[in-house]
């Protein structure tokens, strides 16, 4: 194991009857890291995370937390984890502060006035520290799950689908504090999402699962970097542009066209190739727009079965 490895986790399998729904999988979290966990629905994300939880039990395979076996070690290993699993759950007719300090008791976390405080100020709650549950919106609650997995300062966060019905406002709320927990406070943070633009603006490093089984895993950045980019250019004569690049090597790479704009499929040392290509046959190129994403990315790995 590395020497800063928090997760490590090899050949897990788990299997419910004739359904498998986590297949073989490895994967590799560091202190550090926001890991995005990604796949499509039915990937086996959610039964990942219940394992990891000890929530449920493996099928086969090894899971070590902070070095240690997940099994022998269960109750030390996640008095230093905090998690989201689903949808949280509150006393709907207590506060935010009854309801922290509460559960705070039950998880044997420190429950002074002091830090129950502190936890709601770090998720922009402690003025709304009275109100009753039930007058929160979704959004709010969603962060009051966040400061209950918070309240016994855990070295390691797994969150699963933690901005699952949120508005744009709210999503980029939750975003903010996991940059905040990541950069400032140090925390390694797991964060299983189908909500890709979120992962791609937030992880360090991911992988992607689907029907169970590890598809790629790496930095965001390696494995953006390393698939192919659809780019369109904006051009002038684009009748006459288009003639000339059906004279060259280039029209391999073409994929469409509108009245003012050509869209190719290239690797990323190629868009600057292709843009002085267009200059020099005296074409104004008046846009350069990238549309990668991790969200074709991941779409590209998951319904066509790799890169």
């Amino acid at each position: 194991m590395h020497s800063n490895q928090v997760i490590e986790v090899r050949g897990l399998t788990k299997k419910f009857r004739d359904l498998t729904a986590v297949n073989n999988l490895d994967l590799n979290v560091y202190q550090g890291d926001v890991f995005g966990f990604l796949g499509p629905n039915g990937a086996g994300k959610s039964t990942t995370i219940r394992m990891l939880l000890s929530l449920i039990k493996p099928t086969s395979g090894a899971m070590k937390i902070f070095g240690m076996p997940l099994k022998e070690n269960r109750e030390k290993i996640l008095k230093k984890v905090g998690a989201i699993v689903e949808k949280p759950d509150f006393y709907l007719y207590l506060s935010a502060y009854k309801n922290l300090e509460i559960l705070g008791k039950v998880s044997g976390a420190d429950v002074s006035k002091k830090k129950i405080m502190e936890m709601l100020e770090l998720v922009g709650l402690d003025k709304r520290a009275k109100s009753k549950v039930k007058t929160y919106s979704h959004g709010m609650k969603q962060r009051l799950g966040l400061a209950q997995a918070l309240l016994h300062d855990p070295e390691l966060i797994i969150l699963d689908e933690p901005t699952t019905g949120l508005d744009p406002q709210g999503m980029k709320e939750i975003r903010d504090l996991i940059i905040y927990l990541s950069k400032v406070k140090n925390k390694t943070i797991f964060l299983s999402s189908h909500i890709l633009h979120e992962v791609e603006l937030i992880a360090s490093r991911m992988i992607i699962i689907n029907k169970g089984a590890t598809q790629v895993e790496g930095t965001v950045d390696e494995l953006l970097k390393s698939d192919k980019v659809s780019v369109t250019f904006e051009v002038d004569k684009i009748k006459e542009a288009l003639e000339t690049i059906e004279l060259s090597a280039w029209h391999e790479k073409f994929q469409s066209t509108t009245k003012s704009e050509m869209t190719f499929e290239l690797a990323k040392n190629e868009i600057s190739e292709l843009n002085k290509f267009l200059i020099e046959k005296e074409f104004a190129v008046s846009a350069v727009v990238p549309v990668r994403s991790l969200e074709d990315f991941f779409l590209r790995i998951t319904e066509g079965g790799g890169k």
